[in-house]
């Protein structure tokens, strides 16, 4: 494999683009919790963290895996949001915090889901896991499937709603995940995390979260607490198209469990930013072929790369294209040819699959032999 460098096409790129003065990248706050991270939510780039692959007690985190699932059903019609479900004994008994819905009514789903979210209702958990799988043993098995294929590889899920259980358990990286495929996924459904109220059966409930009075540019996402797991939080954030998410969990206080997230969102606003340098479809480069019915093709991007870099280090960043030197047809549009690297002061912070724009069929018999005879002289046929 041959390794080329293209580092004059991403600097026309980034002419076009505004520069910030270069700056060394301050060390992440100390943050007082027991595991924490902060990612970007475009690029997955993690920004800070600490023991975040560390499995910890959820608590009431555990509800985004809920209403994703939820969110899922909705999605793939099995679930509405105007549908009723009937309240079980169960549900209705459940302990902590509560939706207050009661035993042998009938509730609508949409407003389950906001007693979820909004107050962070085991009544209502229970009773929406009842509702999907038949009971919350079967649910739970729903939710580890789940977990299993958005890559939650430190978590499982034995309940609804995060009822201290020995084999109940995540970590920051894993509810990073999960809320970034949330997000994602399901942007209709994630509008309920930003909502500060929610009023069911005359009882109105504030949401948990403070950041959503503290910082306008907060608009979710879930708190957690038990003696055994202390206060958590996952927290989301926009500022100039710009997202960002952070997780902490097993701080001290509902107070110190917003402080020490918005330290975690203050760092990654003040210090990063999002760079896109090339969308799907951009050419990345021009490449010679051999053996083929045109002379040269383009290698571009399945999906647009996007990129979470510190402020003021677009010009240091170098582009290099790995493929072999000697392409060779056929191929077709979409067939990957070589690889693309980002790097920044020598550490590739990305790299993705470099695919052909066009179909490129074989030459004539005349063009091929003599093509043969060019590589056989080269001694590489």
């Amino acid at each position: 494999m041959n390794l080329f460098s293209h580092r004059s096409l991403l600097l026309a790129a980034l002419a076009l683009m505004p520069l910030f003065a270069s700056a060394a990248i301050p060390k992440p706050p100390t943050v007082e919790a027991s595991g924490y991270i902060l990612i970007n939510a475009a690029s997955g780039h993690t920004l800070a963290e600490h023991n975040a692959d560390e499995p910890l007690p959820p608590a009431s985190l555990t509800k985004v895996m809920t209403d994703y699932v939820a969110a899922y059903e909705v999605d793939q019609g099995r679930l509405s949001l105007d549908e009723n479900l009937s309240v079980s004994v169960k549900a209705w008994r459940m302990g902590g915090s509560r939706m207050f819905i009661q035993e042998g009514t009938q509730v609508k789903v949409e407003d389950i889901i906001k007693g979820i979210v909004v107050q962070s209702g085991n009544d209502a958990a229970v009773a929406l896991a009842e509702h999907i799988a038949g009971s919350e043993g079967a649910f739970a098995d729903i939710m580890n499937q789940h977990a299993n294929s958005l890559g939650m590889t430190n978590s499982n899920f034995a309940n609804a709603t995060g009822w201290p259980h020995l084999e109940q358990y995540s970590s920051p990286r894993d509810m990073a995940i999960l809320t970034q495929a949330l997000i994602k996924n399901y942007p209709e459904n994630y509008s309920y995390y930003k909502e500060k109220y929610f009023t069911y059966n005359g009882i109105r409930q504030p949401n948990r979260n403070l950041l959503l009075w503290q910082d306008k540019s907060v608009d979710g996402v879930k708190t957690g607490h038990t003696d055994e797991a202390g206060y958590s939080l996952i927290s989301s954030a926009e500022r100039d198209g710009m997202r960002l998410i952070a997780v902490v969990m097993g701080t001290k206080s509902e107070q110190a469990r917003a402080t020490e997230s918005q330290k975690l969102l203050s760092y990654g606003f003040r210090n990063f930013e999002n760079y896109s340098p090339f969308d799907a479809g951009d050419t990345v480069a021009e490449v010679e072929v051999w053996l083929g019915a045109k002379n040269r093709t383009s290698l571009g991007l399945a999906d647009a790369l996007n990129l979470t870099i510190p402020k003021g280090k677009r010009d240091a960043l170098e582009l290099e294209v790995d493929m072999d030197k000697y392409l060779r047809a056929p191929f077709e549009k979409g067939d990957t040819l070589g690889t693309l690297q980002i790097k920044l002061d020598d550490e590739v912070i990305a790299e993705v699959p470099l695919v052909a724009q066009h179909n490129v069929e074989k030459a004539s018999i005349f063009k091929r032999l003599w093509h043969h005879l060019i590589l056989f002289i080269k001694g590489l046929f």
